[in-house]
């Protein structure tokens, strides 16, 4: 992703107002008793969204183009802040380092990826996050919560890391809170923007597709 990924947040500001969220695709076939059989197609959910909601003038619609341009449409990924789902908690919840389970030690393992978790019951989806806020992560060991210096967090790739000498035991329960982006590309290379409709009212659509990592 590295490549073709630049580490920049599309306009705040547009991007708390947007609309969209989670997709998936499940195949259903329909058959002759009536009775169905479905099969679930993607293994993770993808998000769409559409930011053309979050426009509210021409200083706004000048700065989502000249963000189109520079990432010279579907092209170049970006970040994106989902205002609902952008937290390992609850958006009330204050973050905290028990938020979300990362895995267990085994004493030799010093490297874990963020993961966020979907439900406690049936089946449980584990989602990874791959681009965490810089500086908002925070990490717990069997509960307790380690010092800054005891691991660094790669912005880009979503994985802690910790320094020698404070790998986590076997065992241990690793565990993590943070904010996050969404990786995702524009999902045209055409904006279409009429100024007569949008003075009127009237908003562009401006179509968004998260990036699986």
């Amino acid at each position: 992703m590295a490549d073709d990924f630049h580490e920049v947040l599309f306009p705040l500001d547009v991007s708390l107002r947007a609309s969209g969220g989670p997709q998936r695709l499940t195949e259903i076939v329909t058959l002759a008793s009536g009775r169905e059989h479905r099969n679930g197609r993607w293994a993770d959910s993808r998000r769409r969204y559409d930011a053309g909601f979050g426009l509210r003038g021409l200083d706004a619609l000048h700065a989502v183009l000249a963000f189109f341009e520079e990432r010279r449409g579907r092209l170049y990924g970006f970040r994106f802040r989902d205002r609902v789902d952008g937290r390992s908690g609850p958006p009330g919840r204050a973050i905290g380092p028990l938020d979300q389970p990362l895995g267990t030690g085994d004493g030799t393992t010093a490297r874990f990826s963020l993961v966020k978790s979907y439900g406690t019951g049936f089946a449980p989806y584990r989602r990874r996050i791959a681009k965490p806020v810089a500086g908002s992560v925070r990490v717990a060991v069997s509960g307790q919560e380690v010092g800054p210096e005891d691991f660094a967090c790669d912005p880009a790739t979503g994985h802690v890391t910790f320094t020698p000498g404070h790998v986590p035991a076997s065992g241990a329960a690793v565990t993590a809170g943070f904010t996050f982006d969404v990786p995702v590309r524009f999902d045209t290379d055409e904006l279409t923007i009429d100024l007569a409709a949008f003075t009127a009212g009237e908003i562009p659509r401006v179509p968004l597709v998260e990036i699986v990592p």
